[in-house]
């Protein structure tokens, strides 16, 4: 994934004062354990939406393909391609 320039946020926090002191104790405080959790929890909700799109396709009922109705379909966009290129020629 391509990183875009760094810009500065500025974020305050009310935690509970224990929670608050071992965070800062571990270095989870610090801005790239901070960048690092937040990193982790964008890559989790995408993989969570991901198996969400999953489940909603795999609960639609279709029939497979056929063979002949698979190698149609590849025709249709082989011929499609074909058009195409030859009409930038």
């Amino acid at each position: 994934m391509k990183e875009g320039k760094t810009v500065t946020v500025e974020v305050t926090l009310t935690l509970p004062g224990n929670l608050a002191r071992e965070a800062e104790s571990k270095g989870l405080l610090k801005p790239e354990a901070l960048e690092s959790l937040l990193r982790a929890e964008i890559r989790r909700s995408r993989i969570n939406r991901l198996f969400d799109a999953a489940d909603r396709v795999s609960a639609i009922d279709l029939q497979p393909m056929t063979e002949e109705e698979v190698e149609a379909e590849i025709q249709v966009v082989r011929n499609e391609k074909r058009k195409f290129h030859a009409s930038r020629s």
